[in-house]
Parts: C-alpha cells; sequence; structure tokens
C-alpha cells in the first residue's frame, strides 16, 4: 500500500513539471563528513571532482543518528538538492558576492562572469563560483555543504539550502562539527589547501591600467622609494603588450622589458605582468600560430575553432580541458618569465568575451577533454575554465623557476582554485558602498576556502576622493591582499595623488602593515597548514553570541586583532578583553582616517621594523605587544622561513611561541623555540604591555626572558 501511494504521488508530482528521486545514497568518508547520491547518479559529467583535491575514501555508512540529508529531485530540466535548515540558523559563503556577509535570503548564480562595476543582476553573479554554504546553528555548532557540481546553477538560502543544476544530478558532501573554524579546516582537508605564497606578495602593491611607457613604470617606483612609501610590486596591465597580444610586448612603450624588471629588481620591486587566455587570431602571430598547429583551440558547437572578441579583436581561446594544451600554455612562459618577470595576473578568465552571449562563450561551445577529463559542452565546464588555466600557468611558472614559489592572482575561480592562485574581489567602483562591501565580500571568500583575497583598494571604476582613499588605505592595510588599481581615465591614486595629507595617512597605514608582516606570515603559515582564513568575521570570537552573526563593518585578523575601521557605526564586538595597541606610532583615537586595533586580552602579537619593502625583512629585532588575560597571562607565536622556496616544506621553519605571565608587579615573557630544523638566530627583544590605563615598555634585550615591571596603581 506505501509503494502504491508513493507511486501515486510521483505521477502526480510529474504532472506539475516536478520530478522527485525515489531515494539516495550515503557513505561515510570523514569524521562527521558524508556524501549522498541522488539515484540517478552518474560519475561520469562530474568527475573528476574540480573542488575535491582528491576523491574521497568511503570509511563506512552513514551513521543512524546523522539526520542532515539532502533530498534529491528534478523541476523542468533542472536537477535540484535541498537541505532543510532550523530556525535561528546563519549562513554564510557562496563564495564571492556583493551584499551582506550573512546570505540568509540570498539568491546566488554561479555562472562566472565579467562584471564590470558589479552592474549585471546587481552582483549577484560575480567572477568566482563557489557552490558552498557554511551554516551556524543557534548554539554555535556548525555545518559545511559542498554541491560537487561545476555545471551553471543557483543557490537559493531560505527556509531550506536549495542547489538548482542545469546540469545532471550531483553528489552532495555534508561536514558536520562543533564549531565553524572546525567545518572551515574541514573543508580545506576536502578541497586542498593554498601553497605558502613567497613573502613579497604580502606587502603593499600599485597597479593601474596601465603604467606605459617604461619610463613611467621606473617613475613610480622611484616616487615610492623617494617618498618611502612602503611597497613591494608595481603592476603591469595589458598596455604593454604589442596590440594587446599576450606573450608579447610593445616595442615602443617597453623596447627593453627585461631592462625594466632588472630595474625594478635594483629598487626592492617585484613585477607582475597581465596574461589574458584570449589568443588574438592572426597569421604569423606565434601563439596563434603554434596554437593552431596543436589543434588547442575551444570549439564552437559544428566543432569549429570559436572566435570571439576579446582587447586584441578577433581571438581563439585554449581549451584547457585538454592534457595536451595546458602543456602547451605552460611552455609559454619560459621566454616570458625569463626576462625577470616575477607573478603573473590571469585576467578575463570566466572566459570574458565582448560579443559572446551574456558576455562570454556560447553554453554549447565544445571542450574536447582527454586525460581525466571527459569531453562536455561549455555549460559543464564555463565555472572551471579560470581555474584550470591558472593551474597550467602555475605549472608552467614552476618549470622556469622550480627554486621560487609562483605567485598569480586570478580574476575567474572555483571551490578549490586557492590551491593555484589568489583573488581580488574585481572591477569595483570609488564608491563609499563598494569599500564598505569589501569587507564582507573578502570575509565570504575566506569562509569559502580562498584565504589570499582583497579589493581594488581605492576603487577600480570612476574617480577616488580623497576622503574615500584615505579611508580605503586605512583599512585596506589589514586585508590579505593589498592592492591599489585603478582604471584609465580614472585620476591618478598613487598614495601621493591626493596631497600632503593623505600622503602621510598612506605612509602610516603601509608602515602598520609592514610592521605586522611576522604576524601576516604566521597567520598565512596557519591558512596553508589548516585552510583557515587570515581575515575572519567577528563571530569567529564567539560563535554562540548571535549579536555577532551580522557584524561586517569590522573583522578579525587572525584571533587576536580586532580591526575597526573609522567610518564603523556602533558595531558589534565580541565581548572580552580587547586593548586598543599603537603599530606604527600613530594614535588612532585622535586620527580620523586610521583603524583601532585592538589586540585580545591573552595573546602576544610580533611587530617587525619599520621597512621600504620585504627584501628589508628581517625579524632580528622583534618588539612583542603583549595583552593579559585575567589571568595575567598571554601566549603568541612566530613563524619563520627563507621567505622563497620550498625548503620549509622539508622542515627548514622555525616556529618560536611567546608566553607571558604576571606575578605582582612583574610580567615575565619567554620566547622558546617550538617547531622546524632552523636554529634559532639571535634576535634583540622590546616587550611592550598594554594594559586598561596605557602601556609599559622594556628596553631591548638580546635574551629569550624579558622582563617588564607595571607602575603600582
Amino acid at each position: 500500500m506505501r509503494k502504491k501511494a508513493s507511486g501515486i504521488c510521483l505521477l502526480l508530482i510529474f504532472c506539475f513539471g516536478i520530478i522527485y528521486a525515489s531515494g539516495q545514497s550515503g557513505k561515510l568518508i570523514g569524521k562527521n563528513v558524508c556524501v549522498f547520491y541522488p539515484v540517478n547518479y552518474n560519475a561520469g559529467p562530474h568527475t573528476p571532482s574540480f573542488a575535491l583535491f582528491q576523491e574521497p575514501k568511503v570509511i563506512g555508512n552513514v551513521p543512524e543518528n546523522w539526520t542532515f540529508k539532502p533530498n534529491f529531485y528534478s523541476n523542468n530540466g533542472k536537477t535540484i538538492a535541498t537541505l532543510p535548515i532550523a530556525k535561528g540558523t546563519s549562513l554564510y559563503g557562496t563564495g564571492e558576492n556583493t551584499g551582506s556577509l550573512i546570505r540568509n535570503g540570498k539568491k546566488v548564480t554561479l555562472w562566472n562572469t565579467d562584471n564590470y562595476k558589479y552592474s549585471i543582476d546587481s552582483g549577484t553573479r560575480l567572477y568566482q563560483s563557489h557552490p558552498w554554504v557554511l551554516g551556524v546553528n543557534r548554539d554555535g555548532t556548525a555545518f559545511g555543504i559542498i554541491a560537487d557540481n561545476s555545471w551553471k546553477q543557483q543557490i537559493e538560502l531560505t527556509d531550506s539550502i536549495r542547489f538548482i543544476s542545469y546540469g545532471p544530478a550531483f553528489r552532495v558532501i555534508v561536514i558536520q562539527r562543533s564549531s565553524p573554524q572546525e567545518v572551515i579546516r574541514e573543508l580545506a582537508n576536502l578541497t586542498g589547501k593554498m601553497e605558502m605564497p613567497p613573502l613579497w606578495a604580502l606587502g603593499y602593491q600599485q597597479s593601474r591600467f596601465s603604467y606605459v611607457p617604461d619610463t613611467r613604470i621606473k617613475g613610480i617606483a622611484d616616487t615610492l622609494r623617494m617618498k618611502k612609501l612602503p611597497c613591494d610590486v608595481i603592476w603591469m596591465d595589458i598596455n604593454y603588450m604589442e596590440r594587446f597580444k599576450i606573450f608579447t610586448f610593445d616595442k615602443v612603450q617597453i623596447p627593453d622589458p627585461k631592462a625594466v624588471n632588472d630595474y625594478l629588481h635594483q629598487k626592492g620591486f617585484k613585477s607582475i605582468w597581465m596574461i589574458d587566455p584570449g589568443v588574438k587570431a592572426e597569421k604569423d602571430y606565434f601563439v596563434y600560430e603554434s596554437g593552431s598547429e596543436g589543434n588547442h583551440w575551444v570549439q564552437n558547437a559544428d566543432h569549429k575553432e570559436f572566435n570571439g572578441k576579446v582587447w586584441p579583436g578577433k581571438c581563439a581561446f585554449p581549451d584547457f580541458t585538454r592534457p595536451e594544451t595546458r602543456s602547451w600554455w605552460s611552455g609559454l612562459y619560459k621566454d616570458f618569465m625569463a626576462t625577470g618577470i616575477d607573478g603573473v595576473w590571469n585576467d578575463m578568465n570566466e572566459p570574458s568575451v565582448f560579443d559572446g552571449p551574456a558576455g562570454s562563450m556560447p553554453e554549447n561551445n565544445w571542450h574536447r577533454g582527454g586525460g581525466d577529463l571527459q569531453a562536455d559542452v561549455h555549460l559543464r565546464y564555463h565555472n572551471v575554465y579560470g581555474m584550470l588555466m591558472v593551474k597550467a600557468s602555475r605549472e608552467g611558472i614552476l618549470k622556469v623557476n622550480p627554486e621560487k614559489r609562483p605567485f598569480i592572482l586570478s580574476r575567474s575561480g572555483y571551490l578549490g582554485s586557492n590551491r593555484f592562485a589568489a583573488t581580488w574581489t574585481g572591477d569595483n567602483c570609488a564608491t563609499v558602498e563598494h569599500m564598505k562591501m569589501s569587507i564582507p565580500m573578502s570575509l565570504n571568500l575566506g569562509l569559502s576556502g580562498q584565504p589570499f583575497s582583497g579589493p581594488d583598494m581605492g576603487g577600480y571604476s570612476f574617480n577616488t576622493s580623497p576622503e574615500l582613499f584615505g579611508q580605503w588605505i586605512a583599512m585596506g592595510a589589514f586585508f590579505p591582499f593589498m592592492r591599489g588599481h585603478a582604471e584609465k581615465g580614472t585620476v591618478n591614486k598613487e598614495p601621493w595623488a591626493f596631497g600632503t595629507e593623505l600622503e602621510d595617512v598612506s605612509r602610516t597605514a603601509l608602515n602598520r602593515r609592514y610592521r605586522l608582516l611576522p604576524y601576516f606570515y604566521t597567520l598565512f603559515q596557519e591558512a596553508a597548514k589548516t585552510g583557515m582564513p587570515v581575515m575572519r568575521p567577528v563571530f569567529f570570537a564567539d560563535p554562540k553570541d548571535s549579536t555577532l552573526r551580522n557584524e561586517e563593518q569590522t573583522f578579525l585578523l587572525g584571533d587576536d586583532l580586532l580591526i575597526i575601521p573609522k567610518w564603523a557605526v556602533n558595531p558589534s564586538l565580541p565581548k572580552g578583553t580587547w586593548r586598543t595597541i599603537s603599530i606604527a606610532g600613530e594614535n588612532s583615537s585622535t586620527d580620523k582616517y586610521q583603524s583601532d586595533v585592538k589586540l585580545k586580552g591573552g595573546a602576544i602579537i610580533p611587530l617587525g621594523k619599520y621597512i621600504q619593502n620585504t627584501t628589508q625583512y628581517s625579524t632580528d629585532s622583534l618588539t612583542l605587544i603583549v595583552s593579559l588575560d585575567e589571568n595575567g597571562k598571554a601566549s603568541g607565536s612566530l613563524y619563520e622561513d627563507s621567505g622563497d622556496g620550498f625548503q620549509y616544506k622539508n622542515g627548514e621553519y622555525l616556529i618560536s611561541s611567546f608566553s607571558a605571565k604576571q606575578v605582582g608587579s612583574v610580567v615575565k615573557v619567554e620566547i622558546t623555540a617550538s617547531e622546524g630544523k632552523l636554529k634559532p638566530a639571535k634576535k634583540r627583544y622590546k616587550v611592550v604591555v598594554v594594559t586598561n590605563s596605557g602601556s609599559v615598555s622594556s628596553n631591548w634585550i638580546s635574551k629569550n626572558s624579558v622582563s617588564v615591571k607595571l607602575p603600582s596603581e
């Protein structure tokens, strides 16, 4: 009788355009991690998984008490997975999107789109796709959902979590943990962790569309050094190329690219140059000729070379699903990197096609696959096109410079792209709205597995006012990725471009960032090891505190620093002891630009010296800022390695531990080497104990034990 009723229900539902799957199967693949399959699941259109670092191993059956299971069904040709959520659940993640930090009530389209000024669909679909939702329950426990599906899809977050795919039925992975931090760590175990970036990539980076000719590039570098504005990288946008043809240099604007790079290196700068995927379809152009000879292009529905318009005009596009094409693409970097280029910017890789449908390729374009990838339509491979591109770029750069850590910035991405490239939040605007929105955007990228991100500081499009620039650089100093960038035709947006007052504001902000590099670098090592974001939402301080769930004006840098921009109005701050600190001599309480930075009670953070770039970076003299907890104790750590290369993977690093304890009126700080093969070098330490009434400092001491006497109350 039960089977008969079920069949009648299925027939009625079918008549209304909805077909429910008759069941599901699930397996345990980790501690409180289960994968669920619809009954009509076919692995072919979904494997290998682009999101997962490796195919998970089944270790058992779904526990009998497991209640959080997806329902699978189809509706009007779309395949759907739905998971109900309890009242009071806060939702986050969904990758790169405009809007609020908390995602409840939002609808997101996962279809990578060149979205200039975030104007298309109000920014509900941007340059990246992350089929991932983080949920925090009312009691602070948490869960995460991966829809393991690269096809075009939507995420709808109402009284349930709903993934709606334009492709075949897909599997869903569910993580359940006691805290959101544990969920994020498990996400990283599944999707893979970022590699340690080179230290220089953590410095300030100056860019514009475009710095040409070569004399202007050198002039930007000279001015930064003359004005003592710390900076590590100068970026070259597309105008350096010969008629926008990738892997070429304009012989008039950049007659000797190696000389440009050598000049920058002599000044302590690194250089990053842009490479797009669109290859100008032009006879006798070596990239197009070799690509055509190797049959490397994406095809149209008639299985002929697809062409679309981008910056160079008529272009062909590499089919990165083909192993032969990825190998060919990797090989193009040999001569390019030989000019002394340090990093690569892979832009326009959604892919952007100016005259294509919705600004990209037709959904029925054809990718031929190879190896473990099947031949299939663009509808399947669109969202991972940029990911496959940066993977091939990284492999090519590593072949050229095997002893250096590659740095690639990618506009397009997918869940797991953090394994290959950093990212930024695309073509934003010089508006207060976009400045403020950059916080929840980068936070949700971090909560979606991408620790290394940030906005175009100062705003890419439109002219920037001095006031906006000052507020933005003061806040931007604490983002994982700090780059100033500007569109052609807009006002100059270098730190000195707005007058002496804003130049001083910029210098202070940059000095704060560079003094914090030992702390930043330690956080990046944690991200590479565990997947934890560098920039964290305030609710991480106490996931049970519901008043913090919506807070998006402020953020945590690691666990120990709370960043409060000057424009924040009545922010919800975590309870407990948080003391304001000075990093570069600033007094943020009287400064109208510099963000307040508060150190958590019970924490110790290391500050480095004042430097102009990371070639001057050294940990031989460290200032330890101490904020005691209610028990008179504090702790912290410092990660050190060579700053580049891969020796750290063989144990060539050092983690030092700091511990402080108050006995009477004396605070004693002990420094010990706790992990790694590197021998501790001799260091000088200055200890600053921050109290509720001020701060007390020690002298510089070349010992691993430093005492500070507190004044009597």
